[in-house]
């Protein structure tokens, strides 16, 4: 349906701008994020209602809910080792990697720190950071995102086959 594109396309157009403004300045500025759950429940809940997908719906809702919660819990347990932006962030793309399903999401968030992770750790070895560097997160994020979009499902049912054997 168009108005997912829609959705989609715009979660591209900033993910690209987000991406940049962390990198340069290690913030993720609400005048973007905010109007994006907007943008994202406008769109994706018209294209439920069109379409009569509620499922989808309520796990756009759910994965907002939950995506946000864990990362200010995150931002709760170590201050600082978070940003309110990367909280903020997380609820748009739990609403995204949501209405696409369960796999999706639960992918597209474990990728992040995947990523992120691994970029760490290069920063470590080859001796580009320390451990108390700062390292904008939602980069990683944005990134583990659209792994989740394009790979969540296949990746899902591989691990899934990995642990039944």
């Amino acid at each position: 349906m168009w108005l997912v594109l829609v959705a989609f396309l715009y979660l591209a157009a900033i993910s690209i701008a987000l991406t940049l403004i962390d990198l340069d300045v290690h913030r993720l500025p609400n005048s973007i994020v905010l109007p994006s759950y907007i943008v994202a429940i406008v769109l994706l809940g018209a294209a439920s209602l069109f379409t009569a997908d509620w499922d989808a719906l309520i796990r756009a809702g759910v994965g907002m809910v939950v995506m946000y919660l864990f990362y200010a819990l995150l931002r709760f347990i170590r201050p600082g080792g978070m940003g309110g932006g990367d909280v903020k962030l997380a609820g748009v793309l739990g609403l995204y990697l949501g209405w696409l399903g369960w796999a999706s999401l639960i992918v597209g968030a474990f990728a992040a720190f995947l990523l992120g992770g691994i970029f760490g750790i290069a920063l470590l070895v080859s001796r580009r950071a320390s451990r108390r560097t700062a390292i904008p997160f939602g980069p990683w994020m944005l990134a583990g995102a659209w792994v989740g979009i394009f790979a969540g499902p296949a990746l899902g049912a591989w691990y899934l086959g990995l642990l039944h054997g």
